[in-house]
C-alpha cells in the first residue's frame, strides 16, 4: 500500500516523532512517500529511518522555490 507523510510544517524533534510514529503503523512492504522541508529532517531522517529498519529507496532533493524535499520509503518490520 502506499501512503504519503507531509512533514513540512513541523521542526525538530517534531519530523522524527511523527515520522516514528507513522511509521509504526505501516505493514512490512508498504510504501511511504515523506515529504520534508529544511536541512534538519534532510541530513537525519534518512538515517533514522534506516535506523528503525525500514528501506530508504530514494530521497529528491526540492527542484523548486518551495523547498521540499521528497523521500521514499518502505516499511521494514522495524
Amino acid at each position: 500500500m502506499k501512503h504519503e507523510l507531509d512533514i513540512t510544517k513541523y521542526l525538530c524533534p517534531m519530523t522524527f516523532v511523527r515520522t516514528r510514529l507513522f511509521m509504526e503503523k505501516c505493514t512490512p512492504g508498504d510504501q511511504v512517500t515523506i515529504l520534508m522541508q529544511g536541512e534538519e529532517p534532510l541530513q537525519n531522517l534518512p538515517k533514522a529511518i534506516e535506523e528503525s529498519g525500514h528501506q530508504v529507496l530514494s530521497l529528491m532533493a526540492a527542484s523548486s522555490a518551495d523547498g521540499v524535499h521528497t523521500l521514499q520509503v518502505q516499511a521494514g518490520p522495524g
